[in-house]
C-alpha cells in the first residue's frame, strides 16, 4: 500500500521564500545593540563597571581601539 503524497494548495512563489517580518523583530535586536553600544561609549554611566576595575579597564581599552 503506497503512501499518499501531499500537493501544495498553491505554487510556490519564483524568488524564494515569501516571509514578512513583524516590525518588533527588527526593532528588539536593534535597541539590544544601541544599549549595549550606548555602555561602551559611556561605561562611567554604567552602574555595574564602579565595583570592578578589571572590566572598566577591559572597558577603557575596546574604547581606544575602537576610537583608532
Amino acid at each position: 500500500m503506497a503512501a499518499r503524497t501531499h500537493t501544495r494548495p498553491h505554487p510556490a512563489p519564483r524568488g524564494g521564500v515569501d516571509t514578512r517580518l513583524p516590525w518588533w523583530a527588527l526593532a528588539l535586536p536593534t535597541l539590544a545593540f544601541l544599549a549595549l553600544l550606548a555602555l561602551i561609549l559611556h561605561p562611567a554611566e554604567a552602574h555595574a563597571t564602579a565595583g570592578e576595575p578589571a572590566i572598566s579597564d577591559l572597558v577603557e581599552r575596546a574604547q581606544q581601539l575602537i576610537a583608532r
